[in-house]
């Protein structure tokens, strides 16, 4: 790694905060190198993470080298605390967004940053260096006066209130390093505000009692939102992290879930294989809702049943397997020439290609939607119903045909075996549904389907010779994705042929104890690390076949891969112990819960993404 490259903290250095509207990523020495406000898709108005450079950043800490860095999650919260020892003095930074009843009122979105002095006294540096269109634009900082700050570029705006005295440096931003004293507080509050509405900035006096009311209802939020689980078994930490994680990566004001906060963060350092995860994946947010509907959280689940029905306009049809946070289609995919890329990692792209693609997935994943609904004692109406017929219907017209497949391949389209048990999976449940309710349905066109789709897989998808499931129609590699198979109820965990299927996945995608995805050319340059996910998906298919050893095993190797703060990344290479990918991942903490359950021996609500009460396997 080159000094250049050094300057970019790791991906691990990282701490998540978000208001469920806005997200940040906040690094161990207390910058705030990446921040897209009012929405998580928005531009970054702080980006160095993508450009050291040109990106911009808000930075506070010690003037002096000499000084140790600790950090946590207050309890039971997404508040991040870091703190600054030295010889001279101990200084504590505190970073969050608020939460309060507001925030489902759509409230302005609030990133506050608080200093105080615990111990001494110590010389802290505070840098403000927004940068809008992705580093583009330097924007016009100035002095509102009353301690609040503008800056104003493209069509963009960044509302500041502090109590810092802060210095305006031109074609940087703000400045200001002042001695906290043991008892002094002082503190930042950013908003995003549109320039068209400069002139209506209000004075912010009482900053520092502002941002103590802010962070006791967000303390009060979270910890709220954390009390309500009730499942009958107590989780552990890392369970109850990831749960809050997941909330945090959902959009309140319209229902849906983001795959991730960030772009373009590399599988693979310099390989090419940088994407937008800042989108909703209908497959990732189902996977969410399971799972949070199986800790006692329901609402996440209408409030997503509802955005993709609107997002669809009520038609299998014109179904696509990702939207923007608003319900819009059109994520044209563009990389951006002028930033370097983390750890010039290029290109950074915006957008997402795959959300054109043909992916068969997405009709299993309506109908496990609509599972959950239902079990929980919701009324599929007729306008539902009509909906879920016209997916069911898209599933038989289409099972048969190729697709790009859950991981997204971007070479020729295939028949992939996981997207075709998708689709059985899709008739299999809106048949259960319309026997359940009393719906009206073609139940014996449906049923044909379903024996065609699963002769298909078990004479094409099948290969005799190893004895294992395969990736897709016509190759022998091994997928991943088959350790799926046994919780849409495809194939029973313990049957032969399962067993067999782990074994060979263990035996030809184990690099240093974690999964890759597949064995398979992608039609991507280079490589990429381990996906952690599938690791835990194999804990998961372990600990359902009684192999409980070798589950714990693989749990603990892939728990590892989060940091100290119990994040977890897309991707890992275990060689140099490195978290690679888009972070903190939704899928990745969607299938540590999951894993965590079952060899808890609690995963009965989670084994098949439905309720306990479902009858349909």
């Amino acid at each position: 790694m080159t000094r250049q490259d050094r300057r970019y903290p790791s991906i691990a250095d990282y701490a998540f905060i978000s208001d469920c509207h806005c997200t940040a990523l906040v690094s161990r020495n207390g910058s705030i190198d990446w921040c897209c406000m009012p929405r998580p898709d928005s531009d970054s108005c702080f980006g160095r993470i993508l450009d050291w450079d040109h990106g911009g950043y808000c930075a506070i800490a010690p003037t002096t080298a000499d000084v140790s860095t600790s950090r946590r999650y207050i309890p039971e919260s997404m508040i991040v605390e870091t703190c600054f020892r030295s010889t001279a003095g101990e200084v504590k930074v505190v970073d969050f967004f608020v939460m309060d009843k507001r925030a489902e009122e759509q409230a302005p979105n609030r990133l506050v940053r608080m200093i105080e002095g615990i111990r001494g006294e110590l010389e802290i540096l505070s840098e403000i260096v927004p940068r809008f269109d992705f580093g583009q634009i330097i924007p016009a900082v100035s002095e509102q006066g009353d301690g609040t700050w503008m800056a104003i570029g493209s069509n963009q705006g960044l509302v500041l209130h502090s109590d810092l005295p802060l210095e305006i440096v031109k074609h940087f931003g703000l400045r200001a390093a002042v001695s906290i004293k043991r008892g002094q507080k002082k503190s930042f509050i950013f908003s995003f505000l549109p320039p068209d509405q400069a002139d209506r900035v209000p004075p912010q006096p009482n900053v520092t009692e502002v941002a103590m009311a802010g962070y006791r209802s967000t303390v009060s939020w979270w910890r709220d939102w954390v009390q309500r689980m009730h499942p009958p078994y107590k989780l552990d930490e890392a369970t109850k992290r990831s749960a809050m994680v997941l909330k945090a990566l959902t959009f309140e004001r319209t229902g849906a879930i983001i795959a991730a906060p960030t772009t373009s963060l590399p599988e693979w350092i310099g390989a090419g294989r940088n994407w937008d995860y800042r989108y909703s994946w209908v497959r990732d947010s189902v996977f969410t809702v399971y799972t949070l509907n199986g800790l006692g959280y329901a609402d996440e689940a209408e409030r997503f049943l509802q955005f993709i029905q609107r997002s669809s306009a009520g038609s299998a049809e014109q179904l696509q397997i990702m939207y923007a946070v608003d319900g819009k289609r059109r994520l044209t995919e563009v990389e951006l020439p002028w930033l370097e890329g983390y750890r010039r990692s290029q290109p950074v792209r915006i957008g997402n290609f795959a959300a054109k693609q043909h992916q068969l997935d997405v009709y299993g994943e309506i109908l496990e939607l609509a599972s959950i609904w239902n079990a929980a004692g919701n009324e599929v109406d007729l306008r539902y119903w009509e909906f879920l017929t016209d997916v069911v219907n898209g599933a038989c017209r289409h099972w048969a045909e190729p697709d790009y497949g859950i991981w997204e391949f971007r070479g020729e389209p295939r028949h992939h075996v996981h997207s075709k048990a998708m689709c059985w999976r899709a008739v299999k449940q809106g048949i259960a549904i319309a026997e359940g309710c009393g719906l009206p349905a073609p139940l014996d066109d449906w049923q044909s389907t379903c024996d065609q789709i699963r002769q298909a897989i078990d004479s094409q998808g099948y290969d005799r010779e190893s004895g294992t499931f395969v990736q897709a129609f016509g190759n022998t590699h091994l997928d991943s994705s088959l350790l799926l198979l046994p919780r849409i109820g495809f194939v029973e965990y313990d049957d032969p042929r399962m067993l067999r299927t782990v074994d060979a996945i263990c035996m030809k995608l184990n690099r240093g104890g974690l999964l890759l995805r597949y064995d398979s050319p992608d039609g991507l340059p280079g490589k990429e690390g381990s996906f952690i996910p599938c690791t835990f998906w194999l804990v998961s298919c372990l600990a359902y076949q009684g192999r409980l050893k070798e589950a714990w095993e693989y749990y603990r190797l892939a728990a590892r891969c989060s940091n100290d703060l119990g994040l977890f990344s897309e991707e890992y290479d275990a060689s140099s112990a490195t978290m690679l990918g888009n972070f903190p991942q939704g899928l990745t903490h969607i299938s540590q819960i999951r894993a965590r359950l079952a060899l808890e021996g609690n995963g009965d609500l989670l084994r098949h993404g439905i309720s306990k009460n479902d009858k349909t396997l």
